[in-house]
């Protein structure tokens, strides 16, 4: 009986982090996807790249109820809840919005090659989901610090590159002659791509917070 009190109350580090680490890598084959659908230029393969990200997504979703359901069973946690919480929900929006931004470059029937802006904007969540991931994967020991840092350095970098591929893309856009609803539908994807990095800062502020309070 003591023995059964006692792991109740022993942390359950091991499936926090390896939940928190599976999140964060199939984050970073969903950004590797975006990347593919934005340099595919036929509609049928991009759908097929689309319906992957969709499964991963779903993943991530019951990997963020997992997360929730463990907050519930376990008394002690590696850190504070409101963290765990704050960063399985930031890691799950990430996962959301980049599915979010494929599913309506394919339900809009925009071709992606054409445009240099959403391309680039690609690029740079990839930079910030690889960031994303390597910093999860050090908040296992917490000895590396340094090297979290330098991940949300790249976060906060990549976040700003896209605040700017924003702004250029959307001057550009106003700037051209495309009829009205082009206008619209392109416009929309912008600002789904840079919420995107806005989500990959959120998850980096949250770990750079753990860090300070447990390093």
């Amino acid at each position: 009986m003591a023995s059964r009190i006692l792991k109740f109350f022993l942390p359950k580090d091991k499936i926090f982090y390896n939940l928190f680490e599976e999140a964060s890598s199939n984050l970073e084959i969903l950004a590797k996807k975006l990347v593919s659908v934005m340099n595919e230029p036929d509609y049928s393969v991009r759908g097929v790249l689309v319906k992957e990200m969709e499964e991963l997504e779903h993943l991530n979703d019951n990997i963020t109820h997992n997360i929730f359901l463990e907050l519930g069973r376990n008394f002690i946690t590696p850190f504070d809840r409101e963290d765990i919480h704050s960063l399985a929900s930031a890691l799950d929006d990430i996962a959301d919005y980049m599915y979010a931004s494929a599913k309506k470059i394919n339900v809009y029937k925009i071709d992606p090659t054409e445009d240099t802006g959403m391309k680039k904007t690609a690029d740079a969540i990839l930079v910030a989901v690889l960031a994303v991931n390597q910093a999860v994967v050090e908040l296992r020991n917490l000895k590396n610090t340094q090297k979290i840092i330098e991940c949300v350095i790249k976060i906060n970098s990549a976040e700003n590159n896209a605040d700017d591929l924003f702004d250029l893309s959307i001057e550009k856009l106003f700037d051209s002659n495309v009829d009205f609803k082009e206008l619209i539908k392109k416009r929309e994807i912008y600002q789904v791509l840079e919420i995107v990095t806005d989500k990959c800062e959120d998850a980096g502020n949250v770990i750079e917070s753990i860090v300070v309070k447990y390093a």
